[in-house]
């Protein structure tokens, strides 16, 4: 029995079953199977139109996984890389900024739980949270407590 093959819209639906893509990044997956570039970028405007595929929900989706451990500034990063349009990533990474301390200091409890003792020891927490995004004023404020030393 032969295998039946999958159109260019099942593949896409199946992906889009599973977890929300970006338009970028779609196209991306589906370009080894389509015969033409027209051909996929008319498939993407037919699931927009849907509903089915959407800038905004894949931003969103992709910044509430990535705000568990990184700053604003990494989920602004991540969504540029991924294609996503500009004015979504600012309108995404607004959000995250409103969240962005209190993400900073769970991930700060997590690593090290307790404040620094000495000046290295500050400059090793707030190197490390400034390598997962956090702005440097969330990173002061989290560490505030250590300055009265």
């Amino acid at each position: 029995m032969a295998k039946r093959e999958i159109s260019l819209r099942e593949r896409a639906l199946a992906m889009l079953a599973r977890r929300e893509h970006g338009r970028a990044e779609l196209a991306r997956k589906l370009a080894a199977h389509a015969e033409s570039a027209e051909q996929i970028e008319a498939l993407l405007d037919q699931l927009a139109a849907r509903g089915w595929l959407s800038e905004q929900r894949f931003a969103e989706s992709r910044a509430t996984v990535l705000a568990r451990k990184f700053g604003s500034r990494k989920i602004e990063y991540d969504l540029r890389s991924r294609g996503v349009a500009a004015e979504v990533v600012e309108r995404t990474v607004d959000e995250a900024r409103a969240q962005e301390l209190e993400n900073c200091r769970t991930a700060w409890q997590k690593k090290f739980g307790a404040l620094p003792q000495d000046a290295a020891e500050r400059g090793r927490q707030m190197r490390f949270l400034a390598g997962r995004g956090f702005s440097a004023e969330a990173v002061r404020q989290v560490l505030k407590a250590g300055e009265t030393d």
